[in-house]
């Protein structure tokens, strides 16, 4: 059973979240909060596998509700999922800093919600390879600077190799193909990169790997000029 925590300020929203995830026999919905500040107390007292936390809310935003969340070792279980009206806006990489194991957009279908907080609850691809890839658009465009206290010395030359995958963002299968392994090592070696560097998830590996320095991003091909004809 999937223990859910939703953490929004807008009733409403939260009564379609909870209508949803109740008719499905693996989650279960445990509390409801209308700010970060009383869905952190509702976290350390259900202990949830999943916390949705809305960025905007009033008392304590998501941002800062997750910060503490992830900065709380007896919630070290709890995997804080933040919802968003505007997909990939500033707030993204705030949340993902704060210790997020990913983000959800409030508009997304149905079958997709679902599927995001199953996959969430166990721990595996908490980013869709095309959401990873938006980041790092975002990335060229507005890189961070490289923090020299980031250090990868500790991973084996595999391991380096899955995390500049995962940083590309490749899905698992696809860095089993390109590294001619199997998806389960290709999990493996992104699980002990992440346990070696600290980071709670995915989201996280990508961030250190950019400001480690051992990505560094692209700037994208500018399109050529097609001339007008008359």
């Amino acid at each position: 059973m999937i223990r859910v925590l939703l953490v929004d300020d807008q009733p409403l929203i939260r009564s379609g979240f909870r209508a949803l995830l109740d008719l499905e026999d693996d989650i279960e919905v445990v509390a409801e909060a209308a700010d970060g500040k009383e869905g952190l107390e509702l976290a350390r007292e259900y202990l949830p596998d999943i916390a949705l936390v809305d960025v905007s809310m009033p008392v304590m935003d998501g941002i800062e509700a997750t910060r503490r969340i992830a900065a709380d070792p007896a919630l070290a279980a709890v995997r804080v999922v933040v919802l968003t009206n505007y997909g990939l806006d500033e707030y993204v990489f705030d949340a993902l800093r704060a210790g997020a194991a990913g983000f959800l957009v409030k508009d997304i279908v149905p079958e997709d919600f679902l599927h995001a907080v199953r996959v969430a609850a166990r721990g595996d691809v908490l980013l869709a390879p095309s959401i990873t890839r938006k980041l790092i658009e975002r990335y060229v465009t507005e890189p961070l600077p490289v923090d020299t206290g980031t250090t990868l010395e500790g991973l084996t030359g595999r391991e380096r190799e899955a995390v500049v995958l995962v940083a590309q963002g490749l899905s698992n299968d696809e860095i089993a193909d390109r590294m001619v392994i199997s998806p389960l090592t290709a999990k493996t070696h992104i699980n002990r990169a992440m346990t070696k560097l600290h980071a709670r998830d995915r989201a996280q590996l990508v961030v250190l790997a950019y400001q480690s320095g051992l990505v560094t991003p692209r700037p994208a091909t500018p399109r050529p000029v097609i001339p007008r004809t008359i």
